[in-house]
């Protein structure tokens, strides 16, 4: 074993043990994790090389408990946990049920704030401005419902949000009777220029709310957020974001969007455990949105007006999101998003130059990231997805909504390039048999 190995393997070992003890302390404890500059601070790369990086992702991989069988390139609806961070799931669910009434109230509560402070960490903001959640629906339907909007008002978004999102816009269009102003974007798009005038040609002087979907999770287009947020604010308009494919798989701070609100899964990227999300609001902002559910003061300027009312909640699977923060901090948010890139590209490129494929997606990085759209000419979206899954035991998501028409493949820090090269030769296959037919 090489020196590089060697070292590697021991640090590796040294990380994994100290994810587990740091996981469960702070949280369970309500041990004091202060933040005074809450924009992140570079994570330290001990594995440097050709030989390092390829027994860094190694490590990566076995920390993940994922079968073999399907592959599964499908992250984007959903990521699987890490062993470590399932562990402390389990720990901290079988610690409740020692004694729910006393271990969820008096002992995992008062983890609450720690987590709270460590989550605005990872985000770059101040802890006053996160609430912890259950996902990015929860999250934006709460600001969405929450605004005072009023009949006439405007509030522009496109056809390509995130269903879930329109449906919300949608009510409160039918109740209260605000105007949603649609707009289209010609996916893939790599001009700045032309995405941004897409927004702001559709903004009025009745516009009060614009809705932006950071990346499209149909095609995995990258939209440029901040510009829109800056020619919004410019006409006095506020600005919601969509992080719900972006954050924790993008290397940002949400501040840096320059957005006022802003909702995230974090069992998606952060692969923390399922149904946990956060919500930011900037905090001149929270006093203007009213809690989706009943609170003794909802004009309050506490983000906590959002989490009071909640109830029972799932403690264990709340506090375990702290070992998936540390976790990610293990592998750094910059080599996340160049290794998720990677992943997207290698199989892409490999596939652009077959016959009758067509990419729906940049291969651009200031465009996409880890999700990809692909089509075959001559095969229906439902055919070559479930050719994909009986035929090479291949995972993927059949998007079929309005224009979009493909399969979305999204692999994940686990994912090798093996599996992607099973993919590379089902899809060559496909075609060339679609191309005979």
């Amino acid at each position: 074993m090489g020196a590089n190995r060697r070292t590697f393997v021991q640090q590796a070992g040294m990380l994994a043990t100290g994810i587990t003890l740091a996981g469960f302390m702070p949280s369970a404890l309500g041990e004091g994790l202060k933040f005074t500059n809450f924009r992140r601070t570079p994570v330290p790369q001990p594995f440097s090389g050709p030989e390092g990086e390829e027994d860094f992702w190694n490590w990566v991989k076995g920390s993940f408990t994922v079968s073999e069988t399907p592959i599964n390139l499908n992250n984007g609806g959903v990521s699987p946990q890490p062993k470590v961070v399932q562990d402390m799931h389990e720990k901290y669910l079988a610690l409740c049920n020692e004694g729910p009434s006393y271990y969820m109230w008096r002992i995992l509560d008062q983890g609450r704030e720690p987590l709270r402070a460590k989550l605005a960490g990872l985000a770059g903001c101040s802890p006053e401005e996160i609430a912890i959640d259950r996902n990015s629906t929860e999250a934006l339907n709460t600001i969405i419902f929450g605004m005072n909007l009023k009949a006439g008002d405007e509030v522009v978004l496109t056809k390509e949000d995130y269903p879930n999102m329109m449906h919300a816009w949608k009510q409160r269009e039918k109740r209260d009777g605000i105007k949603l102003v649609w707009i289209n974007i010609e996916l893939p798009s790599e001009d700045d220029d032309y995405m941004v005038k897409q927004f702001t040609s559709a903004f009025t002087s009745r516009t009060k709310v614009v809705h932006i979907t950071h990346m499209i999770n149909w095609t995995g287009q990258l939209l440029p957020a901040k510009k829109i947020a800056q020619k919004a604010h410019e006409k006095g308009i506020e600005v919601l974001v969509d992080g719900a494919h972006t954050f924790a798989h993008l290397d940002y701070n949400i501040p840096d969007l320059e957005c006022d609100y802003f909702g995230a899964s974090l069992h998606k990227w952060l692969c923390a455990p399922l149904g946990s999300g956060l919500m930011y609001i900037k905090k001149d902002k929270i006093k203007n949105i009213w809690p989706l559910l009943g609170d003794d003061k909802p004009e309050d300027t506490d983000i906590r007006k959002f989490e009071r009312s909640l109830g029972t909640r799932n403690f264990a699977s709340e506090m375990a999101i702290s070992t998936a923060i540390d976790f990610h901090y293990a592998i750094g948010s910059k080599r996340k998003e160049n290794r998720l890139r990677f992943l997207k590209n290698y199989w892409a490129e490999k596939v652009v130059g077959i016959p009758g494929v067509k990419l729906h997606t940049s291969l651009k990085p200031e465009y996409s990231c880890a999700l990809a759209l692909f089509s075959i000419d001559g095969m229906t979206v439902a055919e070559t997805e479930s050719e994909l899954l009986g035929k090479y035991k291949i995972h993927t998501s059949p998007i079929s909504f309005d224009f979009v028409q493909g399969v979305r493949v999204t692999p994940s820090i686990y994912t090798s390039t093996r599996e992607l090269d099973i993919l590379v030769h089902a899809i060559e296959d496909m075609a060339h048999a679609a191309k005979k037919q």
